[in-house]
C-alpha cells in the first residue's frame, strides 16, 4: 500500500522513540516514533497527481499502538492495530468490515520507522504547534517532515516508500482521551471474509510511507 495511492480521503503516520548510548547519540537522532498522548489530527492530504487536497481525520492512541483514519464523507474508516499487525477496513453505509495482515508489516504515511534515515533540519511551526524538522531518506528518495516533541507528525512532503510523491499537513490537533471502541468495528456490523471492491471514500488503499 502506498502513501499517496488513496481512495476518497487518505491514509495514516506515527513515530518510535529509540534509546542509544552517548557515543551513538548523533547517529541515532530521529523523531519520536509514536504520539505520547491520545490525539486527533485533521490532515490535508494531496497526492502529486491530485489537483486538490483532500481531508483525513486520524486518531492516534497513546504510544501509537492503534490508529484510525476516517474519510471526509464518513463513508469508511481504516484501523491499524500495531501489536496485532492487522488492518481493518470499515464501510459504514453497508455496515460491513474486513481485515487483513500486510505481508510486509504495517506501514503508513502517518508512521515513521527506524529503517529510515533521519537528519535534523531546524525548527518549524504547523497548525499553531512547534515541531522539529527532519529530512527523511529511503531507498526511493527523500521527504521532509515536521514532528512535535511528543511524536505527532504535523507535516510531510516528498517521496514515499513506493517512490510516489505527495504531501500532508495538519489543519488541527486535539489532545484528549480516545475510547477503545473507536478502534474496533461496531458490534452490529457484519464481517466479510471474501475479497470485494472497497466503495469510493472507504479509506486508504495503501499504507506505505516515506
Amino acid at each position: 500500500m502506498s502513501m499517496f495511492q488513496i481512495k476518497g480521503a487518505a491514509a495514516l503516520a506515527l513515530a518510535v522513540a529509540a534509546t542509544g548510548s552517548v557515543g551513538t547519540a548523533l547517529a541515532q537522532q530521529h523523531p519520536r516514533l509514536a504520539p505520547a498522548r491520545d490525539v486527533t489530527v485533521v490532515y490535508s492530504v494531496q497526492p502529486e497527481k491530485l489537483p486538490q487536497p483532500t481531508q483525513a481525520v486520524v486518531q492516534f492512541k497513546a504510544e501509537g499502538d492503534k490508529l484510525r483514519i476516517d474519510s471526509p464523507d464518513h463513508a469508511g474508516s481504516t484501523i491499524l492495530d500495531r501489536p496485532a499487525q492487522r488492518v481493518t477496513l470499515i464501510m459504514h453505509k453497508q455496515k460491513v468490515y474486513t481485515g487483513f495482515s500486510p505481508k510486509h508489516g504495517l506501514r503508513n504515511p502517518f508512521m515513521l520507522d527506524m529503517s529510515m534515515k533521519y537528519e535534523p533540519d531546524g525548527a518549524g511551526r504547523v497548525a499553531g504547534l512547534a515541531c522539529n524538522k527532519w529530512t527523511i531518506t529511503t531507498t526511493h528518495g527523500k521527504a521532509n517532515a515536521c514532528v512535535t516533541e511528543d511524536g505527532v507528525i504535523l507535516s510531510e512532503e516528498g517521496v514515499d516508500a513506493d517512490g510516489l510523491r505527495g504531501k500532508l499537513e495538519a489543519q488541527s490537533v486535539t489532545y484528549g482521551p480516545l475510547a477503545d471502541s473507536l478502534f474496533v468495528p461496531p458490534a452490529d456490523y457484519q464481517m466479510i471474509t471474501a475479497q470485494m471492491p472497497i466503495p469510493h471514500g472507504a479509506g486508504p488503499q495503501s499504507s506505505a510511507r516515506p
